[in-house]
């Protein structure tokens, strides 16, 4: 269900552009043009995500629409065309997701970038760090603002014990002057845990002496505050910060990623079995690396076109998904395939391939008119005690003798033929 955005705004032009812009993120967009229109609609029992508040309507000129919108606990986004120190003062002073002047097109940029991450940070922890329960529950609050998933501790002890808790912290914010393990000290410990791209630190110091922001950045974190900070700083900073994680995450996935069947692809998976096998392998966990080909697949593209190639591809992707919850699946190229996972015993993980390779030999591809049949050829090396490169060999010859033998079964390598 798609999450409400409240436009308040008396400007009808300007109006449209935020709920196209609102409909654009996925949300359910109502507009309202003055006090009156907000009013009836909060009394009459209506709830939102959040708000676009127009700091001057008609009926309200003075910013009374804020509070109004404030005071039914929906998050607010001030727009304003009256930017003066008294007027950011007096909205600063609320508690507002932050402010907007209607200066050119870069606030609706700038609009768009709010909304997105207001829906997306729910998803994101920030931990704070402070021995001061007054600081904390500041920082807190401001990033419980932005809809983050906030955790708190009051030293760099505590910290690593939280960060240990819980997998989706992606920041820390942590104060320099702590007891038992200080803001440096916290910083350099989570370096050698976290790397940079999955987990960003910004110090915080109230002292004048200016070496304590090269002290934090030299220790592995990535942004620093001096206190006291203004609120606008402290989201510009963390926006920009949690933004650099998602983008350099962005570019990891397209990295590891096989762009048509948007499996893994051959690199994901050498990377992911050379840390998993030895696991398996000391665990005596029961495993299996399995090759998959699709038989005659030059037929298939000679027969219906590329174009009908690359649906059968990713249709067998689709099978893979549905027969293989959990396991790691990765198309290596061309029309090979290849799959690692784990199960009760031989028999088992022999019984998930054969189903798959029998589901497919049953399904008919419509495409264009045409009913596409095909099957695929499986090669397995069960509990293999060598590197990755040689299993994935050993499942290659393997494969190689399903071909051999008739195509559309599984061949289990070292088995007699």
């Amino acid at each position: 269900m798609a999450e409400r955005l409240l436009v308040v705004e008396d400007s009808k032009a300007i109006a449209k552009v935020i709920e196209q812009l609102g409909k654009a993120l996925g949300f359910e967009v109502t507009v309202a043009y003055n006090l009156a229109e907000v009013e009836s609609l909060l009394q009459g029992g209506a709830s939102f995500f959040a708000a676009t508040i127009d700091y001057a309507l008609p009926d309200a000129p003075n910013g009374e629409a804020i509070e109004c919108v404030l005071s039914h606990g929906i998050p607010g986004v001030v727009m304003t065309g009256k930017m003066d120190e008294k007027t950011r003062q007096k909205i600063l002073s609320l508690p507002v997701v932050d402010y907007i002047p209607k200066e050119n097109s870069q606030a609706f940029l700038y609009l768009k970038r709010i909304l997105h991450w207001q829906l997306i940070n729910s998803d994101n922890g920030v931990l704070v760090v402070d021995d001061s329960s007054a600081a904390r529950n500041h920082v807190v609050e401001l990033l419980k603002r932005r809809n983050f998933k906030v955790f708190s501790a009051n030293d760099g002890v505590r910290a690593l014990e939280v960060l240990e808790q819980h997998s989706n912290i992606k920041m820390v914010i942590t104060d320099m002057e702590m007891p038992n393990m200080d803001g440096i000290e916290l910083t350099n410990e989570i370096r050698k845990r976290y790397n940079r791209d999955k987990l960003a630190v910004i110090g915080i110091s109230g002292a004048e002496n200016g070496v304590h922001s090269a002290r934090f950045i030299k220790n592995g974190a990535d942004d620093f505050l001096r206190k006291p900070f203004c609120p606008e700083e402290f989201y510009c900073r963390v926006t920009q910060n949690i933004e650099n994680l998602s983008n350099i995450a962005q570019i990891q996935r397209a990295a590891n990623t096989d762009y048509l069947t948007d499996l893994p692809n051959r690199r994901a998976f050498i990377q992911f079995g050379q840390k998993k096998i030895p696991e398996y392998i000391n665990a005596g966990t029961p495993y299996c690396l399995a090759m998959l080909d699709i038989d005659y697949f030059k037929k298939i593209n000679d027969n219906y076109g590329h174009e009908a190639g690359d649906n059968v591809l990713k249709v067998v992707a689709l099978y893979m998904r549905k027969h293989f919850s959990g396991a790691m699946l990765a198309r290596l190229g061309g029309e090979e395939f290849a799959i690692l996972m784990t199960g009760v015993d031989e028999d088992q993980l022999y019984g998930r391939l054969d189903d798959l390779r029998r589901d497919i030999s049953v399904s008919v591809i419509p495409y264009e008119g045409e009913q596409i049949s095909m099957t695929v050829s499986i090669g397995v090396v069960f509990n293999g005690k060598g590197a990755l490169a040689a299993q994935m060999n050993e499942a290659d010859q393997a494969l190689y003798s399903a071909k051999e033998n008739g195509r559309n079964q599984v061949s289990v390598s070292g088995q007699d033929d």
